[in-house]
């Protein structure tokens, strides 16, 4: 049996119409590639774990709170993202002793999705910061400030353009507009700038994670295996986004603690290098 041509009918769309390709599904709960997400009880004790160990590291329990309340703020807030994006229902992971990370259902469909997912976590987290700073008005308990900071700097490190960190999610596709090696050589400075800086500070675990993330990068080959890449007009965007975000936790981190020095900005400057191990 053969498919005969027909004559066009009025319910046909006219030649000239170009019919926009329809969205694919989203994935159901019994469908065999759907992400169920992390089980309620491993969440749990990966929360708890990362707890003892912050706990471990600093001696505050108001850090401990500060982090693991921000961490789960960022991750939300690249799930909204995601979810918003058609890339849900995206789910939040709490690896033990590292942090977290927010799991979409499907990959993005443009680069330009991938770099607003990846600044969505820093920026929402930053609303992490206002009840510490709210409890610091009622208390005026400086320990306070110092969970405002932590939840800034956390947003902040985010950022570093550094493999697998939302940084090289945001600014790896604007370098790679300008050139592929360049994403491949400012990706990699720049993490083993962090390592470096991770295991000078002590942080050795938060070394050995990147240190690991830019091996796996090199073995992968190929940095983003989806999406239609970024435009020019987009390019220049997500820079100008970039350094917004950037700005916005600096602008949070130094507020924190301005307060405990001279009340200047100078003096938060200062203070905030001397604990990112900066300055003296």
């Amino acid at each position: 049996m053969t498919d005969t041509p027909r004559r066009p009918g009025p319910w046909d769309p006219r030649p000239n119409t170009v019919t926009p390709a329809a969205e694919p599904p989203r994935p159901t709960a019994d469908e065999p590639g759907f992400d169920k997400g992390q089980s309620p009880l491993w969440a749990v004790i990966s929360t708890l774990l990362l707890g003892g160990l912050i706990w471990y590291l600093t001696g505050s329990w108001v850090i401990v709170v500060a982090l693991i309340f921000g961490l789960f703020v960022h991750e939300y807030g690249h799930v909204l993202a995601m979810n918003r994006l058609g890339m849900g229902p995206a789910k939040i992971y709490i690896i033990p002793f590292l942090g977290g990370l927010a799991k979409a259902q499907r990959n993005p469909k443009s680069e330009w999705d991938g770099v607003l997912v990846s600044l969505a976590g820093p920026a929402f987290g930053l609303l992490a910061a206002a009840p510490f700073f709210g409890l610091w008005q009622i208390t005026g308990g400086p320990a306070w400030l110092f969970g405002a900071f932590a939840i800034a700097m956390i947003n902040l490190v985010n950022l570093a353009p550094a493999p697998p960190l939302d940084g090289a999610k945001a600014l790896g596709p604007v370098l790679a507009r300008i050139h592929p090696m360049l994403e491949w050589a400012a990706l990699l400075a720049t993490g083993a700038a962090v390592v470096w800086w991770g295991v000078s500070n002590g942080s050795f675990l938060f070394a050995a994670f990147l240190g690991i993330a830019l091996i796996g990068h090199l073995r992968r080959g190929k940095w983003r295996p989806y999406g239609r890449p970024l435009t020019w007009g987009e390019a220049g965007l997500s820079t100008l986004l970039f350094l917004a975000t950037a700005a916005a936790c600096v602008a949070v981190g130094v507020a924190a603690l301005m307060p405990l020095g001279d009340g200047g900005v100078a003096g938060g400057l200062s203070q905030g290098g001397r604990f990112l191990g900066l300055g003296t």
